[in-house]
């Protein structure tokens, strides 16, 4: 686990681009059958991410002093790649391109895999510390909802941008008050339209 700690705003003037690229920019984070983490110190939260070819268990570290990952934290999942699936004691989350799952602390064993090896999901993760258990539910787009899944609220996508400023684009807001309950975490995903390249920085929801 990467461990980045906070700095002060004096002391980022004295920085030149490699060493604001080495504190800042989070990269490389989809690497096959390997669970990459960056752990801030700003709020404590973990941002993560899996390309999986086989089943993968989330475990925890020593960094967390915890039992399990989630003993004391929250957990949003993001798929950008090909359909998974995500195993949470034991419940089977189908997760598809662009959907969602949100993990409610007090979750012991959770399992990444993709549902075609050869076309594998990408998982992108957030955690927070959590002080209360959220129920854990899929986030989708379309579909049905059910006891365990959520679709995203009509209010929830919002269309900003234009095609002339190249930053047409939707942002779809996941895990938030009113739609998917959480302690600390709120989550989302912007897709750009085509032809659009840039988003509004940084990045927010």
């Amino acid at each position: 686990m990467d461990i980045r700690y906070s700095c002060s705003p004096k002391e980022m003037k004295t920085m030149d681009t490699a060493e604001l690229r080495k504190e800042f920019l989070v990269d490389n984070l989809f690497n096959e059958n390997e669970i990459v983490f960056v752990y801030s110190h700003v709020d404590r939260m973990i941002t993560g991410g899996l390309k999986p070819t086989k089943p993968v268990e989330l475990v925890g570290g020593s960094e967390l002093k915890s039992q399990y990952f989630l003993e004391r934290r929250e957990m949003g999942v993001v798929n950008i790649g090909a359909e998974g699936i995500i195993t949470a004691d034991g419940q089977k989350y189908v997760i598809g391109h662009r959907e969602a799952l949100y993990i409610g602390r007090g979750t012991k064993q959770v399992i990444f895999e993709s549902t075609d090896n050869s076309n594998p999901a990408k998982f992108y993760m957030n955690s927070s510390p959590a002080h209360k258990n959220y129920k854990t539910v899929a986030i989708k787009l379309t579909g049905q909802e059910s006891d365990n899944v959520v679709l995203v609220k009509p209010e929830n996508r919002v269309e900003l941008g234009s095609l002339e400023d190249s930053n047409h684009r939707i942002i779809y807001k996941y895990i938030l008050p009113g739609q998917v309950e959480s302690c600390q975490l709120v989550m989302g995903m912007t897709s750009l339209k085509p032809g659009s390249v840039w988003n509004t920085m940084p990045t927010h929801t």
